[in-house]
């Protein structure tokens, strides 16, 4: 992967991170690896604990960014999350959301949008 797409990557998490923050969050993980793939983003609240996919775009010529979390993926993100409650032994409600982030260059503007509790059909 590209340096400017991993840097683009890491300032969307970032802008995601703060976002939760701004929204009662406490970040608890960041880039928690596992053999079905990384999370992105682990938050808490005094209720849940969120695990969050972060996606950023400069364009929508391949699509929005959360268009990218396709069946696929979200199998891997809940086989990962299933690996993180297990180590941690983690028993609180938790739930998976999609943060899309679209990066306006020549405005110096991110539109951030979070698609709440993804869910996937096996």
């Amino acid at each position: 992967m590209s340096t400017y797409k991993v840097a683009l990557g890491r300032y969307g998490e970032q802008l995601a991170a703060e976002f939760l923050v701004r929204h009662g969050y406490q970040i608890t993980g960041r880039n928690y690896y596992t053999n079905f793939g990384e999370l992105d983003l682990i938050a808490e609240n005094s209720d849940e604990i969120l695990f969050c996919e972060v996606k950023t775009r400069t364009s929508s010529d391949f699509g929005y960014p959360e268009e990218a979390v396709n069946y696929f993926k979200q199998r891997h993100l809940f086989k990962a999350i299933q690996l993180y409650l297990n180590h941690y032994q983690v028993n609180k409600f938790w739930r998976l959301d999609i943060i899309s982030i679209e990066i306006n260059r020549s405005q110096k503007h991110a539109r951030i949008r979070q698609f709440k509790n993804i869910q996937v059909d096996y």
